[in-house]
């Protein structure tokens, strides 16, 4: 007896998987075909610690990794500036130099890892470290894949780490674009984000309505340089937020594929790829308590089935003690059991 992908008694594209303009999911199997990648985000004072949860976290059987740095390199300082003071190492990991880099990944193979890098105003410098370490271990940098957060706009609106003016910040980014799309043809060039704009505050609506606003503004700025959208909106992704109310968040996500196919069509694109929404999800920080935390692993997974409900391509699951401090091995466990489980 044959078994369709589909069944449904849609008369056009626009009800099924996979087809322009993706309302239903990029894929057209979604989840039966490809799993989303269990991506937990993790980095501690030093390179050396971080490196340990990291193997921690793959030895539990997280499919990808995804790195904190602290405040100081997002910003640009190293960790013995008078301006790092008190900042070094306290939300993430400190990197100053090729060798934290070489240590933080230390055992662990590139070729065979996919890495996340929430990192913006110096995200440039950060991508150069990580493809020299790819290099030094003899990978092939047509084949590593990962991504760069890259997203400048939002820092200027919800968090504060940009160190140049718009104009020349969007000239960075677009560079990586093109450097990215001819030299690491798999790496995703940019991330961007709604999930600061909603911890900054924002409504679910809000946070999709400036996350596309932004999006438009690196294909214009991409265009102008004269990239071909093509080529180099295969590579774009989006990262998003996703809190307690449950189909408001599926509803979101189902809005933001249709709404960015129309908005990379419109600017002259053809190829389905460069019209996909591709876009990873992290449940809702600012949802969980200091109080009774143990009841935030239900918000959480409360979350992150709204979240693959959504169709998202990776996720990653909030610990229960984050209200309260960096996670334990235990909250680390726990949050990536919820998305196995």
């Amino acid at each position: 007896m044959e078994i369709k992908d589909l069944y449904t008694t849609a008369k056009n594209s626009e009800e099924i998987p996979g087809q322009y303009p993706f309302t239903r999911g990029i894929q057209k199997d979604m989840y039966r075909g490809r799993l989303w990648t269990m991506r937990q985000y993790a980095g501690f004072s030093t390179a050396e610690e971080s490196n340990k949860r990291y193997h921690y976290l793959l030895a539990q059987g997280t499919m990808g990794l995804s790195v904190a740095f602290d405040l100081p390199t997002q910003i640009g300082y190293d960790s013995d500036h008078d301006m790092a003071e008190g900042e070094v190492g306290k939300v993430g990991v400190a990197i100053d130099s090729l060798k934290d880099i070489e240590i933080l990944f230390e055992g662990i193979e590139l070729k065979n890892i996919t890495t996340s890098m929430t990192i913006n105003a110096t995200a440039s410098i950060l991508l150069a470290m990580y493809i020299a370490l790819a290099k030094k271990q003899g990978a092939d940098l047509k084949e590593i894949s990962g991504t760069i957060q890259n997203d400048i706009l939002k820092e200027y609106a919800a968090r504060g780490t940009y160190i140049y003016p718009p104009k020349p910040s969007m000239r960075i980014i677009t560079d990586i674009f093109e450097y990215c799309s001819k030299e690491v043809p798999k790496w995703n060039t940019i991330s961007i984000s709604g999930y600061h704009i909603r911890e900054a505050g924002s409504t679910a609506v809000q946070e999709l309505a400036f996350t596309l606003a932004n999006g438009k503004a690196y294909l214009n700025a991409a265009l102008e340089k004269g990239l071909d959208i093509n080529v180099f909106a295969k590579r774009l992704s989006f990262f998003f937020n996703c809190h307690n109310n449950f189909f408001e968040e599926i509803a979101k996500f189902r809005a933001a594929r249709r709404m960015w196919a129309h908005i990379t069509k419109s600017l002259g694109a053809t190829d389905p790829k460069a019209m996909m929404l591709r876009f990873h999800t992290q449940t809702g920080g600012s949802t969980l308590t200091a109080q009774q935390p143990l009841n935030n692993v239900i918000r959480v997974s409360n979350q992150a089935m709204a979240a693959v409900l959504g169709g998202t391509q990776s996720l990653h699951t909030n610990g229960y003690d984050e209200a309260l401090s960096l996670p334990t091995e235990a909250a680390a466990k726990i949050a990536l059991r919820t998305q196995q489980v």
